[in-house]
């Protein structure tokens, strides 16, 4: 069963906002009290973060669709709804957040940091938080804004120091196992080791993580065996360390060849052509492995490469290769740029960004920005008071202008929005709501008029004054 996954494709969902709530004030002597509706709570993020503790993307395999929490509904008496929980979802150091077209989104590297994959919707507004001098009581609240959703793909490169490099059956995880304490599989024949192994070297006072790629053959690079699966893992390293087999018992290989052709498929790969090599001769204990390592060994310290003679069966020569690892990889760390805390970076608008654009299509206009699209997302359109609400803001905002400039005209289709949720509509310079009849938008007339007790007190004084106007008439001394 499998139990590492460095590549998965994960569905995401964000929470989606809570609607508003329209509400209106009732209390025993208070008629028509006024708004007091509650706004909607958020809906939850979707967010990514580093742990390291975890080292594999096999939850996410079995598990690729994952969503928040929505946000509650607002409720009368100016209570808001509860905000929807964020899902954070935990991923190995060295992963990489790419969309579906191969877009880098995130490069998450470092304990605790984080990407929010998927961002969860604003909750709408209650009638309350809607009313306004000239809206009085508004008769209608905003819907809760959708999440987002997508799909992201993950992909694990490993942060190494030290990667070894080979062709299968080369020693590599043998060597990872006596360097460290990994506990790789090993085995006699090729192909055996089928995920990275991972393992931590202790060299004096460096300490040092070194790991082993497996699957690297010729064509590697264009995807045979397994290397172009796991090549993206030499990525983060500082060294790479090419593993020969002075034993091979394949008499058409050698291991200046088997050196040509692993360098040929990383040239290929690309971006690794600055990092330091080292050579790794294994399995000189073998008595033809030794004879071998003699003959070979000027050629490769003749094109630059510094060579260690090492045997994992005998131990011969791995203390002399981790120190020498250790001295290169403190030689890496010590050029490598201090990390400088992240900038913040303020981008204003441009004053003349009127935030949406208007365009013309094969018959009919589109229009389509940040604002007006979540307003349309935002409305009830059943309820006659909330579309005038949408046609005001929209008037605000220009565009009814920027329509009339692009040629449009009464009874022309318009459409808001860029995807297949777009709202369509005939347009109309002037929207005209039903519930504007009784006077300016949002306002209820039955709020100016006299409170009933007020009235009754009114009532009764008036008697009382004609009563006693009719006494006087009749008792004029």
């Amino acid at each position: 069963m499998t139990t590492f996954v460095d590549r998965v494709e994960l569905h995401v969902a964000a929470g989606n906002g809570g609607h508003g709530c329209a509400s209106v004030h009732r209390e025993k002597f208070k008629p028509l009290g006024g708004p007091d509706g509650g706004n909607g709570g958020r809906g939850g993020d979707v967010i990514l973060v580093v742990d390291q503790s975890v080292t594999t993307l096999l939850d996410y395999h079995h598990s690729p669709h994952r969503k928040a929490t929505n946000g509650k509904p607002g409720e009368g008496g100016n209570r808001s709804g509860k905000d929807g929980t964020d899902l954070v979802l935990p991923v190995p150091d060295g992963t990489v957040v790419l969309d579906k077209q191969g877009n880098v989104l995130a490069d998450l590297v470092g304990q605790g940091t984080t990407f929010v994959a998927a961002q969860g919707g604003r909750g709408g507004l209650g009638n309350a938080a809607l009313a306004s001098a000239r809206r009085k009581a508004p008769g209608f609240a905003l819907l809760g804004e959708p999440g987002q959703a997508g799909d992201v793909v993950l992909e694990l490169k490993t942060v190494a120091d030290v990667a070894l490099v080979g062709y299968p059956s080369a020693g590599k995880s043998s060597l990872i196992s006596v360097l460290s304490a990994a506990k790789p599989k090993i085995a006699d024949y090729p192909f055996t080791t089928l995920v990275p192994n991972l393992g931590v070297v202790t060299a004096g006072s460096t300490v040092y993580t070194i790991a082993d790629v497996p699957g690297l053959i010729p064509g590697a690079s264009q995807g045979k065996g397994l290397g172009l699966e796991f090549l993206r893992h030499v990525e983060r390293c500082s060294v790479l360390v090419h593993v020969l087999d002075t034993a091979a018992l394949e008499s058409e290989r050698d291991p200046l060849s088997d050196l040509d052709v692993i360098e040929a498929e990383l040239a290929q790969y690309g971006g690794l052509g600055d990092r330091p090599r080292l050579v790794a001769l294994n399995k000189v204990d073998v008595p033809d492995g030794q004879d071998l390592a003699d003959i070979i060994r000027p050629d490769l310290e003749a094109r630059g490469y510094q060579v260690v003679e090492v045997s994992a069966v005998s131990r011969h020569g791995l203390k002399e290769l981790s120190f020498a690892l250790a001295k290169i990889v403190a030689e890496a760390r010590a050029a490598k740029p201090q990390e400088e805390a992240t900038r913040i970076v303020i981008r204003p608008k441009a004053v003349d960004d009127a935030g949406f654009k208007v365009v013309a299509e094969d018959g009919f206009y589109r229009v389509v920005g940040e604002k007006p699209e979540r307003w349309v997302h935002q409305t009830d359109f059943n309820n006659d008071e909330a579309v005038g609400y949408l046609a005001d803001r929209l008037a605000r905002l220009g565009v009814e202008e920027a329509l009339l400039k692009a040629g449009a005209r009464s009874g022309d289709e318009v459409v808001i929005g860029a995807t297949d949720d777009a709202v369509v509509f005939d347009w109309e310079p002037t929207i005209t709501a039903g519930a504007e009849m009784l006077g300016r938008r949002g306002e209820d007339h039955r709020f100016e008029a006299p409170r009933p007790a007020a009235q009754r007190r009114r009532d009764r004084d008036a008697e009382r004054d004609d009563a006693e106007a009719e006494y006087d008439a009749f008792n004029p001394f």
